[in-house]
């Protein structure tokens, strides 16, 4: 059994959701600026914005995990998805259970809401993350796309 808790992310994590976030910029090679995290981290502790955030908590109460996420319509099928923009464990962490259960709060949360599906992606040679997902989810067969605002 696990000795990890998810809850929503509270005012008082900054610090700890802070070396968490600048992990997971660091993993993918991504530059974040201290101004760019403190957005994020206004967005999460908003009750009215879109984005949200859980948090994976040990025993002794240090965050060794984040999963940021939000709704989304889906017109074609006339229902509301939950995306998750971000998911990361503390690399001293992994193997803990930390993804796992950061996943199955979000799959129940997708259930309480009424959410018709968890979706999210991730890098192609991400392969012990990939790993993991395909544990708990289907992989599908859409390829992802990135166009430019602009004319």
């Amino acid at each position: 059994m696990s000795d990890i808790t998810v809850r929503a992310v509270q005012a008082e994590d900054f610090a700890q959701w802070r070396v968490l976030y600048r992990g997971y910029a660091d993993f993918y090679a991504v530059e974040q600026t201290e101004e760019a995290a403190a957005t994020v981290w206004a967005w999460v502790t908003d009750p009215g914005h879109e984005v949200s955030a859980l948090v994976a908590e040990n025993a002794a109460g240090r965050l060794v995990g984040l999963a940021h996420y939000r709704p989304f319509s889906r017109p074609l099928s006339a229902t509301v998805g939950c995306f998750l923009d971000d998911l990361f464990v503390a690399p001293e962490h992994r193997g803990s259970g930390a993804a796992d259960e950061l996943l199955g709060a979000l799959r129940g949360l997708a259930a309480e809401r009424g959410w018709s599906v968890v979706r999210w992606i991730t890098a192609d040679d991400n392969h012990r993350a990939r790993s993991k997902y395909d544990q708990v989810a289907t992989r599908t067969m859409w390829v992802t796309y990135d166009m430019a605002p602009g004319v």
